[in-house]
């Protein structure tokens, strides 16, 4: 109910799982959302960012029959309103004739009928978002009186306000703090703001500076669930006026918080829904992130029932498999090993004991005879040629020939397990190791491998479930005698700290050689970055956990001849210099 002074309103923010597209099972959370807090007597119910259609809706947006099913959706939940007020996320019609044909809204709704719209002012255009290709940006900042209390109302990115993890773009207009020049005695902001590794405690400091230096508490609710490459991590949070951080809510899954907030002193109160507010370790977060990712791109992907892997014995697919195995459970996990001449002993027989701890169906399939047919039809082409590079991918492309035919006979999905740093570098074979409809740990450096391999021995399963043959292992593609990746590569520790420097944080040559690295190794490490994007153009999905990760949110050309070098620039100038 609205305009109406009481003491306290009883309020509730709700993080739920929508999926993109799938009008009528969102439209049945909402309702269902909607129902539970009359049921319990909640005066104000605060739902997600563009909760209706799902985050981000990307092109479907310019479908108008997608847009007017949507915003036929907005009147159906409205009138599904009764005593509780409802802040709710949806695409609503832009009617000036001008600009974009839509707004990313807030809409208010009380008693079947709408009370007002808030329409999102500042409109990213980074990373993976594209919101300024769709939508029309709000230009108006009004509080709502809700229950005796003046709102500000702000939409996600509202709330960042020029503070990311590196600000590609530096707004002029502070929604929130409009708000409180207006009167707003609460923030709310509602969002679909995907998970990444740094999120948890960047995107806390954020709203606790924010409710801090407005002096008013801080309501933020955030989708819940993965959508293809993204995935949202919920985290809502309560901050009070001084910026105190007064609970959280779960990560990962639907969830809820329950707080009543004072009309006189502003200050939220938990009812229910409490949680721990310290922070875990990274590998934890980023292992329920990439187990929520698998869970839901088979749930609302329908793609398949069951997943099929390639198992090495190495530390890669023994990640996939265990992390495929907790999302999905293990019987709907296959995993295949396929040894060669230049397999070791451990190929097999760590992969055996690793299913073994598992419970997952492991099979056996040579790949000699497959390899073999190859080489001798293309031995009139090889004739006279050294084994090199092709041979190898052969063996590679083999398996990636045997694991396809095994989903396409059975109707499983096969599970990619390339991780960063072989992406970021192309050490990978197109249409063989690289083959997959997702890819799992493509956004983890293999330290980071080895690391949350090491967390979940240690602190998930508490026991070793991932053999420690696999952990100390020298890394090996097995495609010649005796190879190592360091034949090839730099130790990971050295490729990964130049990789995140390059990529995530997006330094220069000249700045990541100030840290102190190797030049010659700079060099190289950055060259096969830039011409390796052909092959990343052609690898499956990949779930993001970092800031910057390859996929959606890094747009770099494959035909382009500039290297990112400080130093090139300086010679292109004297060139142009001489010339002139």
């Amino acid at each position: 109910m609205l305009n109406q002074f009481n003491e306290t309103v009883h309020i509730r923010l709700e993080q739920l799982n929508p999926t993109i597209g799938d009008l009528k099972g969102n439209k049945t959370l909402i309702l269902d959302a909607i129902q539970r807090a009359e049921v319990d007597g909640i005066e104000l119910l605060i739902l997600t960012e563009l909760i209706t259609c799902g985050y981000p809706p990307m092109d479907l947006l310019e479908r108008k029959v997608f847009r007017e099913l949507c915003y036929q959706l907005n009147r159906d939940i409205i009138q599904a309103t009764g005593d509780t007020t409802v802040i709710f996320g949806s695409i609503t019609e832009n009617l000036s004739g001008t600009g974009r044909t839509c707004y990313n809204s807030a809409i208010v709704a009380s008693n079947g009928e709408e009370i007002t719209r808030v329409h999102k002012a500042l409109l990213p255009t980074y990373d993976v978002f594209d919101d300024l290709r769709y939508f029309e940006p709000g230009t108006d900042f009004e509080p709502i009186v809700i229950e005796g209390i003046p709102f500000g109302i702000t939409v996600c990115e509202d709330i960042w306000f020029n503070d990311n993890e590196i600000q590609y773009h530096i707004y002029d207009v502070n929604p929130a703090e409009a708000l409180a020049e207006k009167g707003a005695e609460v923030i709310v902001n509602i969002s679909a703001s995907p998970f990444n590794k740094d999120k948890p405690v960047s995107r806390k400091n954020m709203l606790q500076k924010h409710a801090a230096r407005l002096e008013l508490p801080l309501l933020y609710v955030n989708q819940a669930g993965a959508q293809t490459e993204l995935i949202f991590d919920g985290d809502s949070m309560v901050f009070d006026a001084t910026g105190r951080l007064q609970t959280r809510s779960h990560r990962f899954k639907e969830d809820c918080i329950d707080l009543q907030l004072d009309e006189r002193t502003r200050n939220p109160e938990i009812t229910s829904g409490a949680r721990p507010i310290a922070e875990p370790a990274k590998e934890q977060v980023m292992f329920e992130a990439l187990r929520l990712g698998v869970k839901d791109y088979l749930q609302k992907s329908g793609a398949a029932n069951k997943v099929v892997l390639g198992l090495s014995g190495g530390i890669d697919s023994a990640l996939v498999c265990t992390i495929a195995a907790e999302a999905l459970g293990a019987e709907n996990v296959i995993a295949v090993t396929m040894p060669s001449q230049y397999s070791s002993e451990g190929s097999v027989s760590d992969s055996e004991k690793l299913v073994h701890k598992l419970g997952v169906e492991l099979l056996e399939i040579p790949i000699a005879p497959i390899y073999d047919a190859f080489k001798e039809s293309l031995s009139p082409v090889f004739e006279g040629t050294e084994f090199n590079v092709a041979e190898e991918n052969l063996q590679s492309r083999s398996r990636g020939d045997i694991l396809m035919a095994i989903t396409n006979k059975f109707g499983y999905m096969l599970l990619n397990t390339s991780n960063k740093s072989e992406m970021a570098v192309g050490y990978g074979t197109l249409y063989g190791d690289m083959a997959g409809g997702l890819g799992v740990i493509s956004d983890l450096y293999k330290t980071e491998v080895y690391a949350m391999a090491r967390w979940l021995n240690e602190c998930y399963f508490e026991k070793e479930v991932i053999p420690d043959a696999i952990l100390t292992k020298a890394p090996s593609a097995e495609l010649r005698p005796d190879q190592k990746d360091s034949d090839s590569l730099p130790d990971y520790e050295i490729l990964d700290a130049i990789l995140e420097s390059y990529i995530e944080q997006q330094q220069s040559r000249e700045q990541i050689i100030r840290a102190g690295l190797e030049v010659e190794t700079i060099d190289r490490v950055l060259r096969l970055v830039d011409l390796n994007e052909h092959k990343r153009y052609q690898a499956p999905p990949g779930l993001k956990v970092s800031a910057k990760a390859f996929g959606m949110g890094r747009r770099w050309p494959v035909v382009q001849r500039w290297t990112g070098t400080e130093q090139d620039l300086t010679s292109e100038l004297e060139t142009g210099r001489k010339k002139r």
